[in-house]
């Protein structure tokens, strides 16, 4: 069994993820990657909540704001830059750090992307025509009806995750969340993972408070000069969308902040239903002091690896 070891820190929104994963790196004189797939844009900073200046000097981060919104850059890509970037540090370190909000991008880490049926250019074109003419509901309806497993954990507010699906669905004439358990890739380390947990209250409070901190932090500047973009698809996100429906005069500003407190904890629900599926993952409560949960932690990797 190798001696290096990816601990991939996972857990809702806004419930200290970046906090935990900075204490961790300390402890074992390590790096971090992330994989929170919006922090990768570097148009994007107020509305993703990105490390501030000071956590980013704490450790070296990696992944954070490197592209561009103009770049497509998908989980694939993500994927396969992390495991190079895992073969360089695992050279000089033991243990390395990943800290990730996306589900997906986290286990596509970990555990490698499953091997997905190619896609008739036809059938993607045809799903974008009825997404233009009946609507975001429509993308929805159809993927609960095709795939009601996959519904519960992707953003269903996202129409190129709902067309990306329902494609494969109807290619493969079977539910896109039948290729999520595939068998997993062989990886040259060990993995562990550990989540934050906290009752669904204090969640949702702390996305409360975020949101009025991203609004104090000029929320509203940085949506606006993304807005003429608007169509791509790194700002299909909670916390631009509805800023953009307010420019569009069809609701007003407090009812958009309300909207994205409302979405971003629906959002949250939809990570705890990915992550409750994984019963390897060493739980921590969110308010644990530090120095106790480093303890935990050692002890879970002692655990695996004797394993």
């Amino acid at each position: 069994m190798s001696s290096k070891t990816l601990i991939a820190v996972v857990g809702p929104t806004a419930i200290g993820k970046t906090r935990l994963g900075i204490d961790l790196a300390k402890h074992f004189q390590t790096e971090i990657i992330s994989a929170d797939s919006r922090q990768f844009f570097k148009e994007m900073k107020i509305g993703t909540a990105v490390p501030s200046a000071e956590e980013l000097k704490a450790v070296p981060h990696h992944f954070i704001q490197h592209k561009s919104i103009f770049e497509p850059y998908s989980v694939g890509d993500f994927e396969k830059e992390a495991i190079v970037l895992l073969d360089t540090l695992f050279k000089k370190k033991d243990v390395v750090v990943m800290v990730g909000g996306s589900g997906l991008y986290v286990d596509a880490v970990v555990k490698g992307l499953d091997e997905f049926p190619k896609i008739d250019p036809k059938t993607r074109d045809h799903l974008n025509q009825k997404f233009n003419e009946k609507g975001l509901s429509y993308l929805q309806e159809e993927l609960k009806s095709k795939d009601p497993e996959y519904f519960e954990i992707v953003d269903t507010d996202n129409p190129h995750r709902l067309i990306r699906a329902l494609e494969v669905c109807i290619e493969a004439n079977q539910p896109y969340s039948s290729f999520l358990k595939q068998k997993k890739k062989q990886r040259a380390f060990n993995s562990a993972y550990v989540g934050i947990h906290a009752d669904r209250e204090i969640i949702y409070d702390r996305i409360n408070q975020r949101v009025d901190l991203m609004m104090e932090a000029g929320l509203l500047d940085e949506a606006k000069e993304l807005y003429p973009n608007r169509d791509l698809n790194a700002l299909q996100t909670v916390g631009y969308r509805e800023l953009f429906e307010y420019f569009d005069g069809g609701i007003t500003l407090d009812f958009a902040v309300a909207e994205i407190k409302k979405n971003t904890r629906r959002f949250a629900k939809r990570q705890l239903t990915w992550l409750r599926k994984n019963e390897s993952i060493l739980w921590v409560e969110h308010d644990t002091e530090p120095t106790k949960v480093l303890k935990k932690v050692e002890r879970h990797l002692l655990h695996n690896m004797d394993g």
